[in-house]
């Protein structure tokens, strides 16, 4: 199975930026969906992007400020995060599948924290 590692991440100021990675220790041509997800503290995981074949989605309360892509060269997916909130604040996750969503099949990234402080 193939391997994911997150990066990036950390603190900044509410209105900053950040971009986080998820390289693959594979190609990840095969992966028809590939995304990303976040857990606040006491929060359930909610997904934040996905890149589903050549359409991508966003939660409503990133839309506009988060732009997720993938390159299938460098076998990475990256989330760059601009005009951050405090509300942002949560462990993120990349996640990738061979099937046309997310499964109980999809392989995960470690996660990374992103404090955003205000």
């Amino acid at each position: 199975q193939v391997q994911l590692v997150q990066s990036g991440g950390g603190l900044v100021q509410a209105g900053g930026s950040l971009r986080l990675s998820c390289s693959a220790s594979g190609s990840i041509f095969s992966f028809n969906a590939m995304g990303w997800y976040r857990q606040a503290p006491g929060k359930q995981r909610e997904l934040v992007a996905i890149i589903i074949g050549g359409t991508t989605n966003y939660a409503d309360s990133v839309k506009g400020r988060f732009t997720c892509s993938r390159d299938n060269d460098k076998n990475t997916m990256y989330l760059q995060m601009n005009s951050l909130k405090p509300d942002d604040t949560a462990v993120y996750y990349c996640a990738a599948d061979l099937a046309y969503g997310i499964s109980r099949k999809a392989s995960w990234g470690q996660g990374t924290q992103v404090t955003v402080s205000s």
